[in-house]
């Protein structure tokens, strides 16, 4: 039997903040980019035209994250105490989109403005984490860490769909 090369986690875990880097400093500049043109042309930033522009650098900036966090999350796979507790941490996050989702359709008089919009925020990222539960699952080695993060894609893919729904209904 041919012996099976390993290689270190140190190569890798500096690609992957090699990545992170690279993104950061991309995000930076595009940023900064947009931020000019703001300050440039403020009547034209005032408009709703501008505004969705914004929103669509915005899920290109958390698009170009997910990359490395796909690597981080591959390398990670392999050290089961890591692995399980990152799936712990995403059953965590997964489990706030029903509890946003329910205080921002039925708490809109009882609740500050600003846990409705941190509910929102939390609600426009839910495809962001679904994707990550996804690849989480996908790569997943060891029981425990696929049954939470089974449980983690199952909370966030229902959520998601009733809050299309409600979306939908009107």
């Amino acid at each position: 039997m041919l012996p099976v090369k390993t290689t270190s986690l140190r190569p890798q875990t500096w690609f992957i903040a090699l990545g992170y880097g690279a993104v950061l400093a991309v995000a930076a500049c595009l940023l900064y980019a947009r931020h000019l043109q703001e300050i440039n042309n403020p009547a034209e930033a005032a408009g709703g035209m501008f505004a969705f522009g914004q929103l669509i650098l915005y899920i290109f900036i958390a698009g170009l994250f997910m990359i490395p966090t796909v690597f981080l999350v591959w390398v990670m796979a392999r050290i089961e105490p890591l692995y399980t507790a990152y799936s712990k941490l995403l059953l965590g996050l997964s489990l706030t989109a029903p509890a946003c989702l329910g205080l921002f359709v039925f708490g809109k008089n009882h609740v500050p403005e600003s846990v409705l919009g941190f509910c929102l925020y939390r609600l426009a990222a839910s495809p962001f984490v679904l994707v990550a539960s996804g690849v989480g699952r996908f790569v997943s080695r060891f029981g425990r860490a696929k049954k939470l993060i089974s449980c983690a894609l199952l909370v966030e893919t229902l959520t998601l769909g009733i809050a299309v729904a409600l979306f939908i209904r009107g």
